[in-house]
């Protein structure tokens, strides 16, 4: 991941739905001046979802994703619409693509509802307006046992380009109502701040990089103006001598000089650097900040409270959100399990997900424990969580799991809550 490069994850997501051969490949190549997918008059061209990331005016940095047929049909094509369906829980601004000769189908209508229970900001683009003699009249109603909703269309032509400037003009003032600028911790300190970000460079570390949770906690520290100070754990308690002048297990604490305004910590050494750091510097982790910045921190608090209540043979769900490369000693499968064990003295069950996989139904486990989500988008993240309120699972997160392993959540999570 280049630090030049917005990462997927805090871009806006753009995505296209509605029943096949309507035209959306054809809008979504019109939207991005791309031949993004593959464009045919043959129902059910595109069988998966296709995303690209870009860069789109008057938006900005965008993950544009065209998706399959709503409507498709067989067992293929059951698949197909489960997938684009999943779609919606990383969507943030969605576009209905309504062929103007056909009008709304039921499909349609369903997808509207889905767009409203979700809380997902979308538009309807009326495609295929050169062939009809009036597209002047673009709205639709959907009814429902409650009321009946009307809703506004941008009539477009993907095949003349007509409309297609007035579509992203609607899209980048949705986008920019969803984009928030959330901080991920220059709340938490002050122009000139010395900040210390303990680092562990080892097998799992990516050769010649940073992960991204550090790199997005570096770039918010600078932009706040304050002074980062990043370090491998084996020569954290160096610099805590040599630059503020604190021996643990005795540390100074007459003022006299500097003390870091926050410590921030890889998760995988909590113990280590918590007994190293004295307890009245705020201290936390990056997959912590992270559950505050996309996720639910409140709820990872609660969730990890559940530790203590597992049983033997209970199922724990351990997810990620990215599909790195598992090696020797890797935390989500390897040290995870061995400290709830250790912790808990009970022999439990684990089951494993990555990247976009993410169970529909929750009831088997009895604890969900994520990763940050740093390759997630927010709306995913937040769609996770409440999936999991909803099904009544205690979900945590890996820092936070591993803070209350170790004893010491309530002090990693009190720089959080102001």
């Amino acid at each position: 991941m280049s630090l030049q490069n917005t990462p997927s994850s805090e871009r806006v997501h753009i995505a296209f739905f509605g029943v096949r051969n309507v035209g959306k490949s054809s809008v979504v190549n019109a939207v991005t001046g791309q031949e993004l997918s593959i464009v045919s008059d043959v129902k059910g061209t595109t069988t998966d979802p296709v995303k690209k990331t870009m860069e789109l005016l008057p938006i900005g940095p965008v993950v544009i994703i065209d998706t399959p047929g709503i409507d498709d049909v067989g067992e293929l094509g059951e698949e197909r619409v489960r997938r684009t369906k999943r779609i919606l829980n990383q969507t943030d601004v969605a576009v209905l693509v309504i062929s103007a000769p056909e009008g709304m189908h039921t499909a349609d209508r369903e997808l509207i509802r889905l767009f409203q229970q979700k809380n997902i900001p979308f538009l309807i683009a009326l495609n295929k307006t050169d062939l009809v003699k009036d597209p002047a009249d673009c709205s639709f109603a959907v009814h429902s046992s409650e009321e009946t909703e009307t809703f506004s269309a941008v009539p477009v032509s993907a095949l003349t380009g007509e409309g297609i400037w007035d579509l992203k003009e609607a899209l980048g003032k949705q986008a920019k109502a969803v984009s928030s600028e959330r901080p991920l911790v220059r709340d938490l300190v002050e122009p000139g701040d010395p900040v210390i970000l303990v680092v562990p460079i080892d097998k799992a570390a990516p050769k010649g990089r940073l992960i991204l949770p550090q790199q997005m906690v570096i770039r918010d520290l600078l932009d706040v103006g304050a002074a980062p100070v990043v370090v491998r754990d084996l020569e954290y308690p160096d610099i805590l001598k040599t630059l503020f002048g604190i021996s643990m297990p005795s540390p100074d604490l007459n003022g006299n000089t500097p003390r870091p305004a926050l410590v921030i910590t890889d998760s995988q050494v909590f113990g280590k650097i918590s007994a190293q750091t004295p307890t009245d510097i705020p201290l936390t982790s990056f997959s912590m900040l992270m559950a505050r910045y996309k996720g639910n921190l409140e709820q990872a608090v609660h969730g990890a409270k559940s530790i203590h209540e597992l049983r033997e043979g209970d199922t724990v769900l351990i997810s990620e959100g990215c599909t790195h490369h598992r090696q020797c000693g890797d935390i989500g499968t390897v040290k995870l399990p061995k400290w709830l064990e250790d912790f808990t003295g009970k022999k439990l069950q684990y089951a494993f997900t990555s990247g976009n996989d993410f169970p529909e139904d929750l009831s088997p486990y009895r604890l969900v424990i994520h990763c940050g989500g740093c390759m997630l988008n927010e709306r995913e993240m937040q769609s996770r969580a409440q999936h999991a309120l909803d099904e009544q699972v205690p979900m945590t997160n890996y820092g936070v799991a591993i803070a209350e392993i170790h004893g010491i959540l309530d002090r990693c999570v009190q720089p959080l809550l102001h």
